[in-house]
């Protein structure tokens, strides 16, 4: 088994958006209406924005290979490159996407052992993030490696609003 994770440049922008849409569509399509799913997926991994976000200070992407084959991605945000003031000391784990035929790898726990490797390189106290109230296996999996629910906020797919629940774990 070989497990590659790459930084993301804006040379692999098309890349990114291909695995973006992949994993978002085959996580949450079965639990959300289509035209929302359209709406969401074609204002977050538009060309424009997703350069944006990969030529933004203090976030970073990585693309993860198991066997040479693209599997998933991770973003990461620290400080005021989070989507939520959590202060100074925490680095955001904004996206952990896996494709759905390399999930159960161990691939979410190598994209997770990463951002607490950047975490410490920056000096951070905790890492967060924000998961889907109706994702229960990512709830669960998040659990059991540490992190504790500690509040919510809104997210909006298309026009409906959803709740994430927000989880940290603190960094030794």
């Amino acid at each position: 088994m070989s497990i590659v994770i790459n930084e993301c440049t804006l040379e692999d922008l098309k890349t990114l958006q291909e695995i973006s849409y992949t994993t978002f569509n085959e996580t949450f399509s079965d639990m959300n209406a289509e035209e929302n799913m359209i709406a969401y997926l074609e204002n977050a991994f538009n060309t424009k924005r997703l350069e944006a976000e990969i030529s933004t200070p203090y976030s970073n992407f990585f693309l993860i290979h198991y066997n040479g084959v693209l599997a998933g991605y991770l973003k990461v945000n620290v400080n005021e490159a989070q989507t939520e003031d959590m202060g100074e000391e925490a680095l955001e784990i904004e996206r952990i996407y896996i494709r759905e035929q390399f999930q159960k790898h161990g691939l979410g726990k190598h994209l997770l052992d990463k951002s607490m490797e950047i975490a410490m390189k920056n000096n951070k106290k905790k890492i967060w993030l924000g998961v889907w109230e109706k994702n229960e296996n990512a709830i669960a999996f998040y659990n059991r490696l540490g992190f504790i629910h500690i509040g919510s906020h809104a997210f909006y797919m298309g026009d409906e609003e959803q709740i994430d629940f927000i989880m940290t774990k603190a960094l030794k």
